[in-house]
C-alpha cells in the first residue's frame, strides 16, 4: 500500500498540476506565481517553498503535461487498437482528433509550446526538447514493421503542425477539414491497413 502523501507532498502536486494546465492553455509567459497559486488555491508567499524559481516549476509543469498527455493518447490509442486499427493509425487518428484540437488545455505541450521553447531558459528548453523526442519515438513505436525510423520526426513534425494549424483555424468546418486531409495523407503514405 502506498503512503498517505504529505500536506506538502500534495501541495506541491496541485501546483505543479495547475501549472501544466496553464502553459498549455496560455504559454510559457502566461503562467504567473501568483495566478498559479491562486488558481490552486494557496497562498502566493508559499511558492518558495516548493520551488526555487519559476523556472523550475515550468520544467516540472512540462513533464507532469507530457506524461498527463502521453497517458491520455496512450488510452485512445489502446481502444483503438483493440477495435483492430493498427497503432500508427490509431495514433495518427487520436491525435489529429477534433476532440485534441479543442482539448488545449490536455492536449500535447509539444504542440501547444513548440514556438516557445527557444525563447526559454537552457532548463526549460532541454524540458521542451526531452517532450519533442518522447513524442518522435512514440511515432517511431507506432511505425509498421519493416518502415524507416527515420519517417518518425516527420510524421511528429506532421502531426504537430496539422494540429497547430487546426487550433488557429478554431472550431468549424476549416478546420475538421484540415484535420481529416492531414489524416487521410498520413494514412496513404505510412499506414495503409483498412480503417
Amino acid at each position: 500500500m502506498d503512503p498517505i502523501p504529505s500536506r506538502k507532498a500534495q501541495s506541491h502536486d496541485r501546483i505543479v498540476e495547475t501549472a501544466a494546465r496553464a502553459i498549455r492553455r496560455a504559454g510559457c509567459q502566461g503562467v504567473g506565481v501568483a495566478d498559479i497559486m491562486k488558481e490552486a488555491g494557496l497562498t502566493h508567499g508559499g511558492f518558495y517553498a516548493h520551488f526555487p524559481s519559476r523556472d523550475a516549476l515550468l520544467v516540472e509543469a512540462l513533464d507532469r503535461a507530457g506524461r498527463d498527455s502521453a497517458e491520455r493518447m496512450d488510452s485512445h490509442v489502446a481502444q483503438r487498437v483493440a477495435k483492430g486499427q493498427s497503432p500508427l493509425r490509431a495514433l495518427i487518428t487520436s491525435y489529429l482528433s477534433d476532440e485534441h484540437a479543442h482539448n488545449i488545455e490536455g492536449g500535447c505541450p509539444v504542440a501547444a509550446l513548440t514556438a516557445e521553447m527557444p525563447r526559454q531558459v537552457p532548463e526549460v528548453q532541454a524540458a521542451g526538447r526531452e517532450r519533442v523526442l518522447r513524442l518522435i519515438e512514440r511515432v517511431r513505436l507506432c511505425l509498421p514493421a519493416g518502415a524507416d525510423p527515420q519517417h518518425a520526426p516527420v510524421m511528429a513534425s506532421t502531426l504537430i503542425g496539422a494540429l497547430q494549424l487546426a487550433r488557429a483555424l478554431g472550431p468549424g468546418a476549416q478546420a475538421k477539414a484540415l484535420l481529416k486531409s492531414t489524416r487521410d495523407t498520413l494514412f496513404a503514405q505510412f499506414d495503409t491497413t483498412s480503417a
